[in-house]
């Protein structure tokens, strides 16, 4: 990591229960796009590293014969199991709590690895070592997140833009002006550098892909809510009794943003690295 910051059991403590309403998709085409660059055949496994409750995992759920979740998070593991049984694909999916660290954790071989946004909060090249012993030759392993670089403009949308700027600025208030994350604080914020990581770790590649977003969205103010209270950096136990006061002064800000009640947005692309593992095994 670039600070001494260390993982502790806290940092998405209390999240789960806003991911699904507060957090922004991923581009509607991902699964296809992935199914395209990666050729599944139907029965290999995936493994879904710091699986949160599943999104990744999911989607991708029918392009393999098992999907295997990793998590540390006893919340995120819980509802990844309920998603899955509600999506029908309970029979094709495990969920184990653990972390990237705990690898390989006697979960056999895959053809390809995911990282849905995850990697940047684990021992990073340990993980990548781990996970390419992990993978079957020629296997892949993909890095997902949203594209960082595109302006999302709100040209001939209704309503006005959430006020991310006020939001982040109302967050710093109550819990101080250092990133939050977990019983710790991240001056730097969290880590880049992926490729360089990758490439340490005997990976070849990456296929690069971006998988177009733009779909106009309508956020209400309990879908802003939910998005702040399902960040590491604002998780609800950070706030130590003082949530609800938060939250009352969250709401107030968003209706001076907008009387109406509502909010423009454009859904991100997605950005997909994809490494793979030499057909050889070297």
């Amino acid at each position: 990591m670039v600070t001494d910051w260390e993982w502790d059991d806290t940092l998405f403590s209390g999240t789960v229960a806003y991911y699904e309403r507060g957090r922004l998709p991923y581009a509607p085409g991902l699964a296809d796009a992935l199914a395209e660059a990666l050729r599944p055949d139907g029965a290999g496994r995936l493994i879904d590293v710091g699986c949160g409750p599943g999104t990744i995992a999911l989607s991708l759920a029918h392009l393999f014969g098992e999907v295997v979740g990793v998590d540390p998070d006893r919340g995120m593991i819980a509802e990844a199991g309920r998603r899955a049984v509600g999506r029908a694909v309970g029979e094709r999916t495990r969920w184990v709590r653990a972390r990237a660290e705990d690898l390989p954790a006697g979960l056999g071989t895959f053809a390809v690895a995911t990282f849905g946004q995850s990697f940047h909060w684990m021992d990073r090249d340990l993980v990548a070592a781990t996970v390419r012993d992990m993978l079957q030759p020629g296997g892949a392993l993909v890095h997902i997140s949203d594209l960082k670089t595109e302006d999302r403009t709100l040209d001939g949308l209704p309503y006005p833009a959430v006020p991310y700027g006020a939001v982040d600025d109302l967050v710093k208030r109550y819990l101080g002006p250092v990133r939050r994350a977990g019983r710790g604080v991240l001056p730097q914020g969290t880590p880049g550098g992926e490729a360089e990581v990758f490439a340490r770790a005997g990976f070849s590649g990456p296929r690069r892909l971006v998988v177009p977003g733009g779909q106009a969205l309508e956020r209400t103010f309990d879908d802003v809510v939910a998005w702040v209270f399902s960040m590491s950096f604002a998780a609800p136990h950070l706030f130590d009794g003082r949530r609800d006061d938060f939250e009352g002064d969250l709401r107030r800000l968003l209706r001076e943003a907008s009387p109406a009640g509502r909010f423009s947005e454009r859904g991100p692309s997605t950005e997909v690295f994809v490494w793979r593992k030499d057909p050889a095994g070297h």
